[in-house]
């Protein structure tokens, strides 16, 4: 018998940041058309607390164990989703 994965398909680099952005959207209050992929995420409000649940939201979407380093080393979306799907790739 074979195991079945309840984990989400690898997105696309698009659709990874559509769903990053949809994150700091709910998280910020404010409509996702306005947080641009290239702002630093203090640039919105969002600080050390918010990174750490983010990563917890990024492990549990995707399966897969993410540094709070990536989002210091990563500040704005564009770049975040970038380091993000080799992880979400090799899981």
């Amino acid at each position: 018998m074979s195991d079945l994965t309840t984990q989400t398909p690898a997105p696309t680099a698009a659709e990874l940041v559509d769903w990053l952005r949809d994150r700091v959207a709910a998280q910020t209050g404010r409509p996702a058309e306005e947080i641009a992929t290239d702002v630093p995420l203090n640039d919105y409000g969002l600080d050390s607390v918010y990174v750490f649940g983010l990563c917890a939201e990024i492990e549990d979407r995707y399966g897969i164990e993410v540094e709070p380093t990536i989002m210091w080393d990563n500040t704005s979306l564009a770049p975040l989703a970038e380091a993000l799907l080799p992880l979400i790739a090799a899981r």
